[in-house]
């Protein structure tokens, strides 16, 4: 079955960096495309950016354009998502997301806090 694990979480002050990683099991991970939403307390889950299934055509919103980083290794069914310059409205639990055969599959998530 469909497993995404996120991970890489965790408290880091405005200005600060980190990587997600999210690693996939149960599909053929470099045929799809992926994708890093997430979702803050009250708040609706939105798009943070997507890879195609070899890399060459990211997206990102506006919010976060220029800050963060998709990327994927498909040797090692892992998606990454490099944050930089992290600014406190960047706090949110972090999901990825693949759809298959028409059907979302999410991780549990990773708690991404921006706090000084």
């Amino acid at each position: 079955q469909v497993q995404l694990v996120e991970s890489g979480g965790g408290l880091v002050q405005p200005g600060g960096s980190l990587r997600l990683s999210c690693a996939a099991s149960g599909f053929t991970f470099s045929t799809y495309v992926m994708t890093w939403y997430r979702q803050a307390p009250g708040k609706e889950r939105e798009l943070v950016a997507g890879i195609t299934s070899v890399g060459g055509i990211t997206t990102y919103a506006d919010s976060v354009k220029g800050r963060f980083t998709i990327s994927r290794d498909n040797a090692k069914n892992t998606l990454y998502l490099q944050m930089n310059s992290l600014k406190f409205e960047d706090t949110a639990v972090y999901y990825c997301n693949v759809v298959r055969v028409g059907v979302p599959y999410w991780g549990q998530g990773t708690q991404v806090t921006v706090s000084s």
